[in-house]
């Protein structure tokens, strides 16, 4: 974790905590299972207070599914770009990177759903969106310095690890009834 908080330092040795070995990219999904029980709390607070047309075990079917999909997905999309671009010596520091990047950001998404839960509108929207701005940049400069690719690259790299994110999210949003937000 010491390195996944140096990445949003812009520490320039940061990648090096992370080791480039098919069996640390292996060893780095074990955060998922650290993460999972934050993951948790984070679903309750974030339905506690929204209506759905959904049963309970739907709704936890429905999120453990996302959460296992958003986990293995952006690293089975950035595998193919990886080959194709040469970069498969990169992928395993890379992907073990953004899997302990997934714990302290897991963290502040609690603090989010807290925060958007009891502050006023005006406030928690503004938080709610630092947030995510705040998570974005933690990928992008993760990606950056990790892979040491050009500004364009990160960015194009950040678009296809957030949009498939942000899709997976309305589906299930969708699936489970949640109104949209007014």
């Amino acid at each position: 974790m010491q390195g996944a908080l140096r990445l949003l330092q812009r520490d320039p040795a940061a990648p090096l905590f992370f080791d480039n070995t098919l069996d640390a990219c292996l060893r780095s999904f074990r955060v998922m299972a650290l993460v999972a029980p934050l993951y948790l709390l984070y679903v309750v607070i974030s339905y506690s207070d929204v209506e759905v047309t959904a049963e309970p075990w739907e709704i936890g079917v429905a999120e453990g599914l996302r959460y296992i999909v958003e986990w293995l997905l952006y690293p089975v999309l950035f595998y193919e770009i990886a080959r194709r671009r040469r970069w498969l010596d990169r992928y395993p520091r890379y992907i073990g990177a953004l899997n302990w990047v997934n714990l302290p950001a897991t963290l502040l998404m609690l603090v989010d759903v807290v925060v958007v839960s009891i502050a006023p509108s005006p406030f928690s929207d503004i938080f709610d969106l630092g947030v995510f701005a705040l998570g974005c940049f933690w990928i992008a400069i993760t990606t950056r310095l990790t892979l040491n690719v050009s500004w364009l690259m990160t960015m194009l790299l950040l678009i296809v690890n957030v949009v498939p994110s942000l899709f997976l999210s309305l589906v299930v949003s969708r699936f489970l009834g949640v109104p949209l937000a007014t």
